[in-house]
C-alpha cells in the first residue's frame, strides 16, 4: 500500500534546484540533493561521480548533514542539473536512506506529478539494516 502525503516541501525543491544550477558543473556534479532536518534546517549537496561508483549527492548529503551535528531527517529531495527537476533516488539510495532514515519522507514524481512518499514506499518488503543493529544489541 503506497501512503503518499499531500504536502509537499517546495522550500526544499527549490534549495536541490538552486545548487544544481550554481554548483553542478560537467560530468563530476550532476544532481543535487536538499535534507530538511528535524528542526527545520535544510542541508545540501551534490554528487561526486567517479567511474568507480561515486556517491550519489543523497549520500554525500547524508554526510554532510552529520558534520552539521543532524543526525535525523525528515525530508530529502534529489534534483538533476540541466533543469531535469526532481529525480528519484537510485536502489542503493533507497536502501542507505531507509537503513539510516526508516521514517524519511521523499519527494518524487516530475512536473504536476511531484509527491512525497515514505521511503518504505520506494523499497516495499526490503531487508532493513537497522533492526539488525536492534538484534544486535
Amino acid at each position: 500500500m503506497t501512503v503518499q502525503t499531500p504536502h509537499v516541501d517546495d522550500e526544499l525543491i527549490q534549495a536541490a534546484a538552486h545548487v544544481a544550477r550554481t554548483r553542478c558543473r560537467g560530468d563530476n556534479h550532476t544532481m543535487a540533493a536538499a535534507g530538511r532536518a528535524q528542526d527545520g534546517r535544510i542541508v545540501t549537496a551534490v554528487n561526486a561521480y567517479h567511474f568507480t561508483g561515486g556517491p550519489c549527492a543523497e549520500l554525500v548529503l547524508i554526510g554532510a548533514a552529520a558534520a552539521q551535528g543532524i543526525y535525523e531527517l525528515d525530508t530529502i529531495v534529489a534534483v538533476g542539473d540541466r533543469d531535469r527537476g526532481v529525480v528519484p533516488p537510485c536502489g542503493r539510495c533507497r536502501q542507505v536512506l531507509l537503513d539510516y532514515f526508516p521514517a524519511l519522507k521523499v519527494i518524487v514524481g516530475a512536473e504536476d506529478r511531484v509527491r512525497t512518499v515514505l521511503v518504505t514506499d520506494l523499497l516495499p518488503e526490503s531487508y532493513v539494516w537497522a533492526d539488525h543493529q536492534l538484534d544486535a544489541e
